[in-house]
């Protein structure tokens, strides 16, 4: 019988030089998704100090968002975009997760193997196409027709399609939390006597929990950070308001209407600056969800 020997269990030269031309070709990727994250971050950073340190801060506390005329009223992009997130998670939670339950629970297999991929096609929806369905049929057909006296642009309208474009992220990661969940729960719910309803209420929901948190908050942040949608449907008006019946704008929609023409270059006052620091304030939203998103998972994960 032949003795192996150490290198011959380790292979030759040639396929230990081949995985390490690998290892370093997946280490180089990653340290450039890094450096170009790092990258990213200091030129908000740097731009965005620029703007904090000359601004007048009477500007910033002023009545309504007018950069090209030196008035930078912060309060009235961010409680745009919080109407328009509220909102949009209003629609898509409910009719997301409810999609989700019946795509995990109830639906034939049959039946999921149409809807899922239906479903998953639904999120490729381009949303400039979701932001004029917002403002040519859903702010005239939905909100006009029950509220007299609504401009036809509003930031409802906006929430709504925003919503829309979030229903599927919710539906098929949430149907994916579910479905991992191990069919040992669900024969034990069964065997107890519980009712299916019961059953994914109170034993599969509470199980993927952790999925569900995270499909929340990309929803959350994909509401956010949507940009075409709000930008045709919600107005585009810089003046503070917290109705959302009336026209307003968000932090990236603001983005976009002043990213434009001579407001791109440098020195044009602080219009170029202000790009970047709103677009800091919405990278120290997003990183901030996405900690308390990690720091409950793992909380849920150590309970169940």
């Amino acid at each position: 019988m032949s003795s192996l020997s150490v290198a011959s269990l380790r292979g030759d030269r040639g396929r230990l030089r081949k995985e390490r031309l690998v290892r370093s070709l997946f280490l180089g990727a990653a340290t450039l998704s890094i450096v170009i994250s790092a990258l990213i971050v200091f030129s908000l950073i740097r731009e965005a100090m620029t703007f904090i340190t000359e601004v007048e801060w009477a500007t910033v506390w002023s009545s309504g968002w007018f950069p090209r005329r030196g008035l930078y009223d912060v309060k009235t992009i961010f409680v745009g975009s919080l109407l328009v997130t509220v909102i949009a998670m209003a629609v898509a939670a409910p009719i997301g997760m409810g999609s989700a339950i019946y795509l995990s629970e109830y639906a034939r297999p049959r039946v999921r193997k149409v809807l899922k991929p239906i479903l998953e096609v639904l999120a490729g929806i381009p949303s400039v196409v979701l932001g004029f369905f917002a403002l040519t049929f859903v702010s005239p057909e939905l909100i006009q027709r029950f509220s007299e006296g609504t401009t036809q642009a509003n930031l409802a309208a906006a929430g709504i399609g925003v919503g829309i474009l979030t229903i599927p992220l919710i539906a098929s990661i949430s149907e994916d939390a579910m479905r991992s969940v191990p069919d040992a729960l669900r024969e034990a719910s069964y065997g107890m006597g519980a009712r299916k309803v019961t059953t994914s209420v109170k034993v599969v929901i509470p199980a993927a929990v952790s999925g569900l948190v995270a499909a929340g908050i990309v929803a959350v942040s994909r509401a956010i950070g949507e940009t075409m949608v709000v930008f045709i449907a919600a107005g585009g008006t810089g003046v503070f308001t917290t109705d959302p019946l009336r026209p307003g704008l968000t932090m990236t929609a603001a983005m976009a209407a002043q990213a434009s023409g001579t407001d791109q270059v440098r020195g044009q006052a602080l219009t170029f600056q202000s790009l970047f620091f709103v677009g800091l304030l919405l990278f120290v939203i997003t990183l901030c969800l996405n900690l308390v998103a990690d720091r409950f998972v793992r909380r849920v994960r150590q309970r169940y």
